[in-house]
């Protein structure tokens, strides 16, 4: 069997090429692969097979010297390979060029995620979006995935440390996940970020700890109610701080989602970062201020009045601290925090305050209890606008105990 092999040498090809011949000629250099001599002297690298017993094909792999000798082995060995595993040489080999001529690059396999499956599943892509074209794409989007190695991958994570190593971390993770799925679908093939985690190239979110002590709270809500802030975000607050929602599903909120006869707000599932609708009883508290809303913004359509960018929202939130001169600082997310820790205090019953939050409950609640415990959750609700009104002052002869842990 050696002997069928590797016919032909460097120094036959050199005498072959460029000399001219009366008939195309073929030199076997054994398992399949051939140099095609034309009559003019240009010599071609051919790989000759049968699939399936069927007729004879004739596979050009080349053009020597631009291939050599050596590399048209190699091209041979591949389409052996293809035969081998039932497949048309001729086909895969086509395939392997256009991803040659055409690489998918970094863009196209995270973009191919994005589409195929963030935009239906990540409630915050278009942020993740935004912060791909700003630290990924500049650098290293238009590079063939296949080309790009760790070291590429580290320039463009350790930039980004610097300035947000939370948001690093977070864009790593998401990039993993959008090579593993390019993998799983055959899209392309790249496991250079494998073995890489957040801590190499950043920090992971602290867990908060901040909520508002009921000084802070009461002195927040009476700055509310005195309507200090832009109206925008004085309505904001007041929602946030009765609800205990997510910024974004009072962000995205559409006029329409407020049922004031049946006094329900739901929240649709594609504004929920869970992906599950949010039924909360509305307190009668507010039922006032938000049919002025209502009123106000129904041909806008937005309850709020206009749409507002997550980063907007927060850079606002971020100040708001320091105007009500507290001493440590808090953002808008720590409101749930203080919304969760106080109804809890006030011994509402945990899962009902989940449920408020708009947590998926935990276990087999999750699969067998689809109660809303609307009638409970409302009971809470207007327990706590009564003591956010105790906290700000509202009502007089009425002294605030603290609550026994």
């Amino acid at each position: 069997m050696a002997a069928e092999l590797n016919k032909l040498s460097d120094k036959k090809l050199k005498t072959l090429h460029g000399k001219e011949r009366n008939k195309i000629e073929f030199f076997a250099d054994g398992a399949g692969l051939s140099a095609k001599a034309s009559k003019a002297g240009g010599i071609s690298w051919v790989f000759t097979y049968r699939l399936d017993g069927k007729k004879l094909n004739r596979l050009t792999i080349g053009r020597y010297p631009d291939m050599p000798l050596k590399q048209a082995r190699e091209t041979r060995d591949k389409c052996r390979n293809w035969l081998a595993s039932g497949k048309d040489p001729k086909l895969q080999f086509n395939l392997t060029m256009q991803e040659s001529l055409k690489p998918v690059t970094v863009k196209d396999a995270i973009e191919y995620w994005i589409e195929h499956y963030g935009r239906e599943n990540r409630v915050n892509i278009d942020s993740l979006i935004r912060q791909l074209g700003k630290h990924i794409y500049p650098h290293i989007g238009e590079m063939a995935l296949s080309d790009c190695e760790i070291i590429y991958w580290l320039q463009c994570f350790d930039k980004m440390k610097k300035k947000a190593p939370v948001a690093s971390g977070g864009i790593l993770q998401l990039c993993k996940q959008a090579l593993k799925f390019c993998r799983v679908r055959r899209y392309a093939i790249s496991h250079v970020l494998d073995d890489l985690t957040i801590q190499d190239i950043g920090k992971k979110q602290n867990k908060g700890q901040r909520y508002l002590e009921d000084n802070e709270l009461g002195q927040l809500w009476k700055s509310i109610n005195e309507d200090i802030y832009l109206p925008y975000y004085n309505n904001l607050l007041k929602i946030l701080v009765i609800f205990g929602c997510r910024t974004r599903e009072i962000r995205l909120s559409k006029c329409s989602e407020w049922n004031l006869d049946s006094m329900l707000w739901t929240v649709p599932k594609e504004n929920s970062k869970t992906g599950e609708r949010i039924i909360r009883p509305i307190p009668e508290c507010m039922k006032l201020f938000l049919e002025n809303l209502i009123y106000q913004n129904h041909k806008n359509d937005y309850l709020l009045g206009a749409f507002k960018s997550t980063e907007t929202v927060s850079e606002y939130g971020t100040k708001i601290w320091k105007k009500l001169g507290h001493v440590e600082k808090w953002s808008l997310h720590d409101l749930r925090r203080t919304f969760s820790t106080k109804l809890n205090d006030m011994k509402v019953a945990p899962h009902i305050v989940d449920q408020l939050l708009g947590h998926i409950l935990p276990g087999v609640m999750a699969i067998y209890n689809k109660s809303q415990y609307l009638p409970e959750k409302l009971d809470a609700l207007n327990m706590w606008c009564e003591r956010l009104d105790v906290l700000s002052g509202n009502y007089e002869n009425v002294v605030v105990l603290k609550i026994a842990q």
